[in-house]
């Protein structure tokens, strides 16, 4: 067998049909702690006074920066093709709506 450095650099990744099918979120809620960074994605609808985390990522501080780095760097690609990003006018949500206050 040969031993080929470009496949040990390539990483095989499967998703479901139920993942792929994905989760809308309109909120992001970002937690840390000296050992990690919460980020909880929600749907919030208007008019319902009570929303769901659809889906909770835990990373480390290392790779809650690279993701940041990753993300940026998405965006200027997405606007050298599209133009500016134009800022929404922020929605006004409750910081603590009947879960636990966020701490750092």
């Amino acid at each position: 067998m040969e031993n080929n450095s470009n496949q040990q650099n390539q990483l095989n990744i499967e998703i479901s049909e139920e993942m792929a099918e994905g989760e809308y979120a309109n909120l992001a809620i970002i937690t840390h702690s000296h050992a990690e960074f919460v980020i909880d994605f929600v749907n919030v609808m208007p008019g319902t006074p009570k929303s769901r985390v659809k889906s909770r990522i835990i990373l480390t501080p290392q790779h809650a920066k690279r993701f940041m780095k990753a993300l940026i760097e998405n965006i200027e690609r997405f606007e050298d093709v599209n133009g500016d990003i134009k800022d929404l006018e922020e929605i006004q949500v409750p910081m603590n709506f009947g879960g636990p206050a966020a701490q750092a």
